[in-house]
């Protein structure tokens, strides 16, 4: 799958889907909702103030509340709505978990909760997935929103996390370029010898599911013409699918970058709990909170 709309119609495939959304009571959010109501994406568990959902859905949205597709779970605050999202999960009732309208600190702490939530121990990350216009697939960024300063051990987990979402979404095996600012190994800059050590941490089956090749600028993972000139060779060399950036800083700027400078369409997923979990800001657009919810179906097998 090349585009974001792919990975629509392949999670539209997915039969009893169903998605809990933890403060649901917000515009965009429904939007998203309907959007995915309409293309048959799953069912929905709305978890907010009965009244105030019912008073928005009968202005804006009446075919929510005529639909079997939709149903309300009433909740006092942020805090509950949250936990009985989180609990809908655990106990197979919904099988992604959405963040509406509260704070990520808040939906975190359900999801971490050690009585009913969704810990695995392994590490959490966000994955992205970006359409941009002129280039010709799928491109995955993370992580740009969950690790700080991740150090050697969490960057495998990530990548392994990042792997899962790639072979979610059609890709056997892809190519992941560990960021740098250079493509020699230099003492000095920890992404560099991170970079080296993950890739023969692949070629000696430690990472699996992928090719890791790395260090690597930004142009010379995703540009063949730019590595030709650089004189790089290898599978990675301008045909990266997923960029490993080397701290948050980096995945947020690279990420903004995208969406403000390229307008890349893109869907976004947390990775590493027992089920997808959507992190959604409020300014992200309900179409982008739709192919958010896609690849979260489509990740919740891996």
């Amino acid at each position: 799958m090349n585009t974001l709309d792919g990975l629509l119609e392949k999670a539209a495939k997915k039969k009893d889907s169903v998605i809990a959304v933890a403060c649901a009571a917000e515009t965009e959010v429904l939007k998203s909702v309907q959007l995915a109501v309409r293309q048959n994406l799953a069912s929905f568990i709305l978890f907010d103030d009965e009244k105030e959902l019912q008073t928005i859905m009968a202005a804006d949205f009446p075919e929510l509340l005529n639909t079997l597709k939709v149903s309300i779970c009433h909740t006092e605050n942020k805090a509950v709505s949250a936990s009985a999202a989180v609990k809908a999960i655990s106990s197979g009732k919904a099988h992604v978990l959405m963040k509406g309208n509260l704070p990520t600190s808040v939906i975190l702490k359900a999801v971490l909760n050690r009585e009913y939530g969704l810990r695995t121990g392994r590490v959490l990350s966000h994955v992205a997935a970006f359409e941009v216009a002129g280039y010709e697939r799928l491109i995955f960024v993370t992580d740009a929103a969950m690790n700080i300063a991740p150090d050697l051990t969490t960057k495998v987990q990530i990548i392994q996390n990042s792997v899962s979402v790639a072979h979610a979404c059609g890709v056997e095996k892809p190519i992941v370029a560990p960021l740098a600012a250079v493509e020699t190994i230099n003492p000095a800059m920890i992404p560099s010898t991170d970079a080296a050590l993950l890739t023969m941490m692949n070629k000696r089956g430690q990472i699996t599911g992928c090719i890791v090749e790395g260090p690597l600028a930004l142009d010379n993972a995703v540009s063949p013409e730019a590595a030709k000139q650089k004189g790089l060779t290898g599978d990675a060399a301008g045909n990266a699918d997923i960029l490993l950036v080397p701290n948050i800083e980096a995945g947020n700027i690279l990420y903004k970058s995208l969406m403000y400078f390229a307008h890349a369409k893109v869907g976004a997923v947390i990775q590493g709990a027992k089920a997808p979990v959507v992190l959604t800001s409020r300014a992200d657009s309900a179409e982008s909170k739709l192919y958010s919810l896609a690849l979260a179906l489509l990740t919740s097998d891996q």
